[in-house]
């Protein structure tokens, strides 16, 4: 019935009579923001185009948390928030939301974990929901029948991922950019296998704080409602010790590794720390990826390498701002025996973009897409609940989502070229190619050679 209704409903929004960015001098989403008595942030949009109220809980609990030891000790917790609470079982729980037609949902990357809900907005269906979730943030059990379970799942998956040069390129790419880093933990066998459920509960009691909690409501209620729904969900949480955020990562040296893989294509990743939610470079740095990479089809990595050299079918780059510098990355995957190829074209096309910058032509490309897409992003509650949670949980101005387009809009070529140029550094960039010797000639550049090549 939801799938339906969101159907009929949404082709019928324009973009300028949801969010009012027909223009980038115009409003967006009235976010209204207060402190809830138990100590959570809340932020709330009202929007009454549909009968639906969408929910999320995020808490400073997120893998950057894990010991190294035990690295997957965060997701594990998160996950296994629905496995058993109160004295509701795994199973009652899954009827129960059955029941409502309540969905829930969660996850956990570097610095949150979060719990959503959906649910229909008729008092009766959404204070159950609210109930239900309430017990599960508050008085999981953490079932040690399922944490057996879900950890063998885990490892299963785990292990067979790492057969996988994707999987292999994207670890060594995060421990090398973040070595040393809390950002910088992988998940093993054995620090999955190490996980108790003691640990579980005592990562929950340390760090699932009222306090620490950002509820983001999006949806058809007023706002005394989501006042009531934010204090359910969190009233029964204890007072945590504040989060304390994870430290800047420290700045890399240029490298190239290789990882032995007999696969024909080689998965290739560059980049360095990138920039932080709160960047006074955020939008020449976005604006800039869109050009260099973030575009698709347009960009010039795939104009360079793939539309003039057909060294790959998709070649990207972009940036992800976190707590404090997130990752840079330009990836693509290629033949083995034109890797070092391909990445001269990478490494030439990225130079060039550094020392000039964008054209005119390039700029305006960019900003017309980035604000004339900027409400497909938001054109439904789920999306905009994102966006909500994002700017309460990382204490961003309530009026981060009006000024966007005007923020774009106001980015030079100047700003452009000065803030890849402070920020992107050819001396720090970290190399990682996995895979590619089942196409590489036998040249001198075999597996033993390229395990032995820790640099450039």
């Amino acid at each position: 019935m939801i799938t339906s209704l969101r159907s009929l409903i949404l082709p019928a929004l324009t973009l300028a009579s949801l969010l009012g960015l027909a223009s980038p001098t115009l409003a967006g989403p009235q976010i209204q923001h207060w402190m809830a008595p138990t100590g959570a942030r809340v932020h709330f949009v009202e929007s009454r185009a549909l009968p639906l109220v969408d929910i999320q809980v995020s808490f400073a609990a997120g893998t950057a948390l894990d010991p190294a030891d035990k690295a997957g000790l965060a997701s594990m917790t998160q996950a296994l928030l629905d496995a058993g609470a109160g004295d509701l079982d795994e199973q009652t729980i899954a009827d129960r939301k059955a029941d409502l037609g309540a969905q829930v949902r969660g996850g956990a990357d570097n610095d949150r974990a979060s719990l959503s809900l959906r649910s229909l907005s008729s008092s009766a269906e959404l204070d159950a929901a609210v109930e239900l979730v309430a017990t599960l943030l508050a008085r999981p059990s953490f079932p040690a029948d399922v944490l057996e379970r879900e950890r063998a799942r885990a490892i299963a998956g785990l292990r067979e991922a790492l057969t996988k040069p994707g999987t292999l390129a994207a670890r060594a790419f995060n421990a090398t950019l973040y070595a040393g880093h809390p950002y910088g933990n992988n998940t093993s066998p054995e620090s999955l296998a190490a996980i108790s459920r003691d640990d579980l509960v005592d990562f929950h009691r340390r760090h699932y704080g009222a306090n620490r909690a950002a509820v983001a409501i999006v949806g058809d209620v007023d706002r005394a409602t989501a006042e009531r729904i934010a204090i359910r969900l969190t009233e029964a949480l204890p007072q945590t010790e504040p989060a304390t955020p994870p430290p800047p990562p420290a700045a890399t040296s240029a490298q190239t590794f290789h990882i032995p893989h007999p696969s024909a294509q080689a998965h290739i990743l560059v980049g360095q720390p990138g920039m932080a939610r709160e960047d006074a470079d955020y939008f020449p740095l976005l604006v800039g990826n869109y050009v260099l990479g973030g575009g698709g089809f347009v960009s010039r990595l795939t104009r360079e390498v793939r539309e003039q050299r057909g060294f790959a079918y998709s070649v990207y780059s972009f940036l992800s701002p976190q707590q404090v510098a997130g990752p840079f990355q330009i990836g693509l995957q290629t033949r083995g025996g034109q890797t070092e190829a391909a990445l001269a074209v990478v490494r030439d096309t990225l130079n060039a973009f550094l020392a000039e910058g964008p054209s005119a032509e390039e700029l305006q490309a960019a900003k017309d897409n980035l604000i004339n897409g900027f409400g497909l992003r938001l054109d439904s509650n789920a999306k905009l609940l994102d966006h909500v949670a994002m700017i309460g949980f990382y204490g961003l101005a309530l009026d981060w989502l009006d000024t966007y387009p005007a923020q774009v809009h106001k980015v030079s070529i100047e700003a452009v070229r000065e803030a890849w140029q402070r920020r992107i550094r050819p001396d720090q960039l970290i190399t990682v190619i996995a895979g590619g010797d089942g196409d590489r000639t036998t040249n001198g550049s075999g597996p033993a050679a390229d395990a032995a090549d820790g640099g450039n």
